[in-house]
């Protein structure tokens, strides 16, 4: 029997219009922003080397990449049927809410918020740092990279004020020159290897996107652990699902689409790096492989465009990290989990004012606290590379969790055909249990003392030191606002509507 509190399935969920400005992005801009918020270029330029330098991994990065994208391809399923159903800017939130119950709801917002609060002062430091590189001002001052860092959240926060339409515009140039400096670089590499045979270079081989020829289950771990980061972000497309055009069924294709862009791309650059370079390069430059390798691929001048592709896929990161926060705070004020201020739609822009306003300040003010107290190691702001770090809980929590949710929302409807349940049931499953597991492996292996760049505090890793701490403040406001504004935690559990399959997308009524 179903639970008392359950309420009945309405008939296709309607979405509050919230004033966002409606159809003002295609679903080609759609692909673009879920495409560009992953950051290709700086997440292969700074995470390709840690993965290489996993012991016992050898050549096989591209196949621990091609192991990342089948879980994060089903977890881009349930993101689909899940928007088909409830196209809500508040994405997780809303969903976890309605299927979950208000509680959990309220936490997967907040681990939306966190994660992309905690990546900002690491996307703000790359924009510094290459913006220095791309004038050729070596061994920048930290008040220097601080300073432009901050320019760069302040335009990219101005922008995202100004509209959506903007935004994506921004997008599509930043993404294009993102994705053509890529390409060149790594088809002049490979003609290169082939060709010149550079010392160092390995031809490539099959055998490096074979998963099975991994020495050891603890290398493809750690692999793993790794890999995730790389692709997160292509949800920030479905969180500007009220602004796309066919809200209600193209943010989910598009989102199932990026993470196929993601995967191809990906797999190109990482075999054109490890194969011109080496192994052994890759491991010993593990906080950027591309610009070292930029001179030697494309020479002088032209090695400045792998400068300028970091730049603009950091830059575009920034831009894209804010939309998301916005809308699912929006979403969060909307449902009155939040103070109401959090939804306030600009007259003029339609975007939700406050919200961006208040992204962008809260992240400026991370940054320079973070950029402040932290010291070099290994060439990285121990303190900024830790709240890094500690991403992969939040992304693995509010990923995987709205996997069960969408096998939770939809349970009436899984047996009811074979694709329903393989679609519907097994790959949100699937992937909610991959990312479960990647949540539990993150906690044993960042709680060892040594596990970041920061000293252990009371013999615990820094990363979940700063993971502990903003799960505690997000409980701690969770709380505070059950006492001043209950009425969002008597929300009660809901199942889909059938008709949402059977007849028309969410929202309508065939």
């Amino acid at each position: 029997m179903e639970s008392a509190s359950l309420a009945e399935p309405k008939l296709g969920i309607q979405v509050e219009d919230k004033g966002l400005k409606t159809n003002a992005i295609s679903f080609l801009s759609n692909i673009v922003i879920g495409v560009a918020s992953t950051a290709p270029g700086y997440s292969m330029a700074a995470t390709l080397g840690f993965i290489a330098a996993v012991g016992g991994l050898g050549f096989q990065s591209p196949a621990v990449i091609l192991v990342c994208f089948f879980p994060m391809a089903a977890i881009a399923a349930a993101y689909y049927y899940m928007n088909r159903a409830d196209p809500d800017c508040g994405t997780t939130f809303t969903w976890m809410t309605r299927a979950m119950g208000p509680w959990l709801g309220w936490q997967g917002g907040w681990a939306i918020v966190v994660a992309d609060v905690l990546v900002m002062p690491s996307l703000a430091s790359v924009a510094g740092n290459y913006t220095c590189s791309l004038v050729s001002i070596n061994h920048p001052s930290n008040l220097a990279v601080t300073t432009i860092g901050i320019v760069w959240i302040i335009i990219m926060t101005t922008i995202c004020y100004i509209g959506i339409e903007l935004s994506a515009r921004v997008q599509q140039l930043l993404l294009a020159l993102e994705f053509a400096t890529l390409v060149i670089f790594s088809v002049v590499a490979l003609i290169k290897v082939y060709a010149d045979h550079p010392a160092h270079s390995v031809e490539p081989a099959l055998s490096w996107f074979n998963p099975f020829a991994i020495s050891s289950i603890s290398a493809l771990n750690g692999g793993i652990l790794l890999a995730v980061f790389i692709y997160w972000g292509w949800d920030s497309g479905v969180t500007v699902n009220e602004e796309t055009e066919d809200s209600s069924t193209a943010p989910g294709r598009a989102a199932i689409i990026s993470t196929f862009v993601l995967v191809g791309i990906y797999l190109v650059v990482a075999t054109a790096a490890q194969s011109f370079g080496g192994l052994s390069f890759l491991v010993n430059n593990p906080n950027d492989v591309l610009s070292p390798l930029g001179h030697g691929v494309l020479g002088s001048p032209l090695d400045k465009l792998l400068i300028i592709a970091v730049l603009s896929s950091a830059s575009a990161s920034t831009q894209t990290t804010i939309l998301p926060t916005a809308r699912t705070t929006l979403s969060m004020a909307r449902m009155k989990a939040i103070p109401k201020q959090f939804g306030n739609i600009h007259p003029r822009y339609l975007s939700p004012g406050f919200s961006t306003i208040w992204m962008g300040v809260v992240s400026t003010i991370v940054y320079v606290f973070l950029s402040a107290t932290s010291h070099v190691v290994d060439g990285t702001q121990d303190l900024i590379g830790d709240a890094f770090t500690s991403l992969a809980l939040t992304i693995a929590f509010y990923y995987g969790f709205t996997g069960f949710a969408c096998v939770i929302f939809y349970r009436r409807e899984l047996f009811k055909s074979v694709k329903n349940f393989l679609y519907i049931g097994v790959l949100p499953m699937f992937g909610g249990l991959v990312l479960t597991w990647v949540l539990v492996k993150a906690v044993i292996d960042y709680s060892k003392p040594h596990s970041g760049y920061s000293s252990p505090f009371l013999g615990i890793g820094a990363p979940i030191v700063i993971a502990l701490f903003m799960i505690i403040l997000g409980l701690v406001l969770m709380v505070v606002q059950r006492i001043t504004m209950p009425e969002y935690f008597h929300r009660k559990l809901e199942v889909v509507d059938p008709s949402v399959l059977a007849n028309a997308p969410a929202g309508r009524t065939s």
